[in-house]
């Protein structure tokens, strides 16, 4: 099912005559109308030469995190693993940031570009556990396929 997305992302992704902001805006739109259990979708971006994310285009309910500190919650531990992180079960984890009382689990996969972590695609579930190795290896398609525009 996700992989049926692949084709839209790279027709998205392609359309120069729109900004990169407005074509990864219309990803994390995609996303989340397509995937059932997607209920916020962004992208993080490190804020210059600061030790902190700054939250770019996203799609769902705003979100009042929109500087993260590296190594403060799931977002801002992949900013310093640079390694994907699936959080089935937030509640369960000690250093997490809640976006929403709704949110139930949580992935966070790294955007790289020249080998260097940029940035990440976060998604937030209000479904329980509902992310298998298939969203990561999707996710990761998305994001070098992004890394390309940036």
């Amino acid at each position: 099912m996700l992989t049926s997305l692949e084709p839209e992302v790279l027709k998205i992704l392609a359309n120069k005559s729109q900004s990169v902001e407005t074509r990864l805006g219309e990803i994390c739109e995609l996303l989340r109308s397509h995937v059932n259990y997607y209920d916020w979708v962004g992208f993080y971006f490190k804020n210059g030469d600061k030790e902190e994310l700054k939250l770019g285009p996203y799609a769902g309910a705003p979100t009042d995190h929109t500087i993260i500190p590296f190594g403060k919650g799931i977002c801002g531990q992949v900013a310093v693993s640079n390694q994907n992180f699936v959080v089935p079960d937030v509640a369960a984890q000690d250093n997490y940031i809640a976006c929403s009382i709704t949110v139930k689990a949580e992935i966070v996969v790294p955007l790289f570009v020249n080998g260097e972590n940029v940035g990440q695609i976060d998604i937030d579930s209000n479904t329980p556990d509902p992310f298998t190795e298939a969203d990561e290896r999707f996710l990761e398609f998305v994001n070098r396929e992004v890394s390309k525009i940036l």
